[in-house]
This record gives structure tokens, sequence and C-alpha cells, in this order.
């Protein structure tokens, strides 16, 4: 069953900034052909439900590629902390062929994602994981573009396949909606990004 990592049913109430969002959801769950994913032209990290008139927003300057590759499978992931707790039960995803979209809030610290990833890491089947695509870190995690290469570097088992990092989906606004059980195909190299999802890919 194909089920969907997306928009909390509040974040439609948002007044601004939101047609990223809108569109993404409504072109996943109402159509029927593969979305090629772009960025954003702005994101926000504040709390708009807090404040709708006054919001923050920042050019958003794209994802960025840590390491190259050509892949497409299965799309497993969400949360990264929440994922790993399926670890060891009869609910943890079969990772063999799954390009693993993956995210965290402000509470993960880099050495906190370092730990949960390496934890994802160890089972047994994640070296026949052919993808990995981060989303993008709240202000509050402090994570940076050079902790997070130096993290992913550090990973043998992550050498072989591509990787992309600051996509727009977790705890920053407006994101995509993706579909966990549908498909993808990622090509990243020499500085281009192209990651196309959709239900399923003929």
């Amino acid at each position: 069953m194909i089920t969907y990592s997306g928009p909390h049913f509040s974040t439609f109430a948002m007044l601004q900034g939101n047609e990223y969002t809108v569109d993404c959801f409504n072109r996943l769950m109402t159509g029927h052909e593969s979305i090629q994913i772009k960025p954003s032209v702005y994101w926000s990290d504040d709390a708009w439900y807090a404040d709708q008139e006054r919001r923050t927003f920042f050019p958003n300057e794209g994802p960025y590629i840590i390491n190259e590759g050509v892949t497409s499978g299965v799309i497993i992931g969400g949360n990264l902390c929440t994922l790993n707790l399926l670890q060891g039960t009869a609910f943890m995803p079969d990772l063999a062929g799954a390009i693993l979209f993956v995210e965290d809030d402000y509470e993960s610290s880099p050495a906190t994602f370092d730990r949960d990833l390496q934890s994802l890491i160890h089972q047994a089947d994640f070296d026949k994981v052919k993808g990995l695509v981060i989303g993008r870190f709240q202000q509050a995690s402090q994570m940076t573009r050079d902790l997070l290469t130096k993290i992913i570097k550090t990973k043998k088992e992550l050498v072989s396949i591509p990787v992309i990092a600051d996509v727009d989906f977790g705890h920053t606004t407006p994101m995509l909606t993706f579909p966990i059980g549908g498909q993808a195909k990622l090509k990243a190299y020499e500085g281009r990004i192209d990651l196309i999802i959709s239900e399923s890919i003929r």
C-alpha cells in the first residue's frame, strides 16, 4: 500500500508562501503522471501559525549534491528518528532497492543525525539501498552544508550511491508530497539534479 509524506492538514490554512506545498500535493494526489521535482523559490522556518502576517522567508538555493550518481528505486523513508523506531519490528520496511527519503526536526543536532543515520546503515539490507535524498534541516538543528557533507563522506556504505540534500521536505515550509512505496528516479551529476517521483514509474 502506498502512503504519503507531506503537509499536515493545518498547513493548508497557511496564508503566505503555501503555493508550492499545495501545488505539489495536488499534482501527486490528483494526477497520474510522474512529477519532476523543482525547488521552491523561497523557504521558511518560522512559526507561521503564531503570526500569519509577519513571516520570514529566505531565497532557496535548491538541493545540492554530496555524492554523484544515477539510480532509480522504491521510495522509503520519512522522519529518520521515527523510521528507526521500527528497527527490529515486523513493521520495518525492506530497504533493498530503496531510495531513502529522510529528514529530521530541530531536535536533531548534527551528532544526533549522524548517529541515527549510522543506526539505519547497520540494517542488514542497507547494502542494497540505491540512493539517499535528505530534506532541509531546521535552523535550530545547527546543521550546515559542510557538516552534513562531512557526515556523509565518513560513511563507507554511501560511497557508491548518489546522495543529495536540502530538498523541500521535512519540518520547514513549503514542502513537497512524496509517495512512500512509490518510485523515484534520481540523476545527480556535474552540479545538476533531476529527481522524478511517481506512484508508479513505468
